[in-house]
């Protein structure tokens, strides 16, 4: 399946089809349900996964020659996201586009779709360097040798105490 074609009406079927776990059948939520299901629990040894869609990565750039997809990769061990990394998109105009998008899944009910960052949009407009990163946090790797199910075990000051049954 080609999930970077996913619309949210095939995510509305697909959700029923499969089962998955996910209050907002979109295809953000759900093509990410699907991960969760088949994916990341084949992701035991040290894994990179490439070529996130689009629609999944709003700070990304796209990938050179695919639109549909983006400039990231993350890398999964034990089933854990380790690393997340990706190229930043720098283009305001392609942001703001970016952001609208988020901004019509929160009024289409999506809690967790953030909203616009102007500031941020006015910061890219002066010009901002082609820029890269990677997120990984000692945390992710403690939680990782200390074989726990949640991060919430292995930081030092949780919002939120872990819950035996989350992964």
């Amino acid at each position: 399946m080609d999930i970077s074609e996913l619309t949210d009406e095939q995510a509305k079927e697909l959700m029923k089809k499969e089962n998955l776990a996910t209050s907002i059948p979109n295809a953000y939520h759900v093509a990410d349900a699907l991960f969760d299901k088949y994916i990341k629990p084949q992701a035991v040894d040290p894994t990179f996964v490439l070529d996130y869609p689009s629609y999944m990565c709003p700070l990304t750039k796209d990938k050179r020659g695919n639109s549909k997809l983006s400039e990231r990769f993350e890398m999964f061990v034990d089933g854990k996201e380790l690393a997340n990394t990706y190229s930043e998109l720098t283009d305001p105009i392609e942001q703001r586009k970016k952001f609208e998008e988020q901004d019509a899944e929160r009024r289409k009910g999506d809690p967790e779709a953030p909203p616009s960052d102007e500031d941020f949009l006015e910061a890219i407009e002066y010009g901002m360097p082609p820029t890269a990163g990677i997120g990984i946090g000692i945390d992710r790797l403690v939680m990782i040798l200390t074989n726990s199910p949640s991060i919430k075990e292995v930081i030092l000051f949780p919002t939120v105490k872990p819950n035996s049954q989350e992964q």
